[in-house]
């Protein structure tokens, strides 16, 4: 693999202005990386399309500004991948699919404008599973995306472009959106740091909607710190969204620094138990006598709904996802079916040609639980389902515990194709990570080594609001390992 940089993002930033090191040197070899990727044998399909000369004008701008010493912005000069499922305008904004082929939004989303404004310099859109629909990336309608530690395997998904854009050092960092876990198992599948903040944390205004109720766009970067300062940049109210809380943002880059000693973290039991991987067991015992030797305490503690968390989470996000893309309908936007002769035959084969089978199921599935005569017994049972977890997280927070750490996913990456035939194991791959979805609390994957040569990584949750406490408590799981 090409590695352009291996900088951290403060540094690229610090750099900014430099002849040899600068904004256009390093966007130039970031682009240079995605296209020399794409053309050759090792190629990962990571990108769906790749900026062009404006970002290598935004870069040339951005140095002569830090030339005249000023202001760039934290993230000046940084190459950032975007999922494309997030609005920009100068790029098509596909959600992986084939109803938005063409696709390009006439506004971009404020996580765009607040990247463009920090600085930073948006080199391309990355592949996806169709509208966030899977754990794999194999349901994109262009094509499957491959891990980059061995690429007969899946980078985990939906994100799984921009968490192997991370992996594969195209770009520095990425951002990704996470509905169950779909920035936190990718992250862990292709061994990069994955953050999903606070539900409302982030502003959704121009992320395309799969479950309104749980969607949260996310960070990967290469370290702790990168995320960090990549998520702060992105964090904070919105008038555009009315959902994004107005709450001052945690100072997450200082949260990095912060001494781990006196940190109680719980050790949920039903985590540990039938389906988890031997080996990624041995590394959880591992980095739990790494983070004690740190000075952080580690309690054993229960969530006793949790084995209820992927049931409900399979009624939720499919009722809430077949009625956001019900806008889908071949009239307003996107592919229109040109045979049709009446508006039935516009909704039914647009659709139909549209939608790939994983979306089509989903619809289906969320159609019937919101059906008259089921909702109460489906939708309404889910929902009582979602307040006894969230429950469970608060009755540990109130207790003193200050996060809880578990995997991030029950093994390592698995074969591309080796679940597709199988929906019901392709859904537990996210078993761990959609209960901070459920609860809407904030959530982190960092890696904590490898099992038979795949990295595996481990999982920080917190409490509402207390992204610092992740990145402390991620921060201190990192170091373990560097040390």
């Amino acid at each position: 693999m090409i590695a352009p940089h291996d900088r951290a993002l403060a540094d690229i930033a610090r750099s900014a202005g430099d002849d040899s090191a600068g904004a256009g040197a390093t966007v130039r070899a970031a682009l240079e990386a995605i296209r020399a990727n794409a053309a050759g044998r090792e190629d990962l399909h990571a990108f769906l399309a790749t900026a062009g000369a404006d970002a290598l004008s935004r870069a040339t701008a951005i140095d002569v500004r830090a030339h005249h010493r000023e202001a760039a912005g934290p993230l000046a000069g940084v190459p950032v991948a975007i999922k494309d499922n997030i609005c920009t305008l100068d790029m098509p904004t596909t959600c992986g699919s084939r109803i938005l082929e063409s696709y390009r939004s006439p506004y971009e989303a404020t996580v765009v404008r607040r990247l463009h404004e920090a600085g930073a310099i948006i080199v391309g859109k990355t592949n996806m599973d169709e509208f966030a629909m899977g754990s794999s990336t194999e349901n994109s309608a262009f094509g499957p995306v491959r891990n980059p530690h061995d690429r007969e395997r899946v980078p985990g998904g939906s994100s799984g472009g921009s968490a192997a854009a991370v992996a594969a050092r195209l770009v520095p960092a990425a951002l990704g959106s996470d509905t169950g876990g779909s920035v936190r198992q990718p992250a862990a599948l292709c061994g990069v740091v994955g953050i999903k903040p606070t539900w409302g944390r982030v502003s959704r205004y121009g992320l395309v909607a799969f479950g309104s109720s749980l969607d949260q766009i996310g960070v990967f970067g290469r370290t702790v710190a990168d995320a960090a300062l990549l998520l702060e940049t992105i964090s904070g109210p919105d008038p555009l969204d009315a959902t994004c809380a107005d709450l001052p943002v945690p100072e997450l880059a200082a949260a990095v620094h912060a001494d781990p000693a006196g940190l109680v973290l719980g050790l949920p039991r039903e985590y540990l138990g039938d389906g988890l991987d031997p080996d990624v067991r041995a590394r959880i015992d591992d980095a739990v006598r790494r983070l004690r030797s740190q000075g952080v305490m580690v309690r054993e503690v229960s969530l006793p709904h949790t084995p209820y968390a992927i049931p409900a989470y399979y009624v939720i996000a499919p009722a809430e996802a077949s009625s956001n893309l019900a806008r889908f309908d071949g009239v307003r936007y996107g592919l229109r079916a040109a045979d049709a002769a009446t508006a039935r035959e516009v909704y039914d084969r647009s659709r139909s040609i549209g939608f790939g089978a994983e979306v089509k199921r989903r619809i289906m599935l969320g159609t019937f639980a919101l059906s008259a005569g089921y909702h109460d017994q489906f939708y309404g049972r889910a929902q009582r389902v979602r307040a006894r977890i969230r429950h469970d997280f608060r009755r540990l927070f109130d207790s003193g515990i200050d996060a809880l750490f578990t995997p991030t996913t029950p093994a390592p990456a698995f074969r591309l194709g080796e679940k597709t035939g199988d929906p019901l194991q392709m859904y537990l791959s996210d078993v761990y990570t959609v209960t901070a979805n459920l609860a809407g609390i904030p959530a982190a994957s960092v890696p904590i080594g490898v099992v038979r040569d795949l990295p595996v990584g481990g999982q920080i949750m917190a409490d509402h609001w207390r992204e610092d406490v992740v990145v402390r408590a991620a921060a201190a799981l990192e170091r373990a390992f560097l040390s």
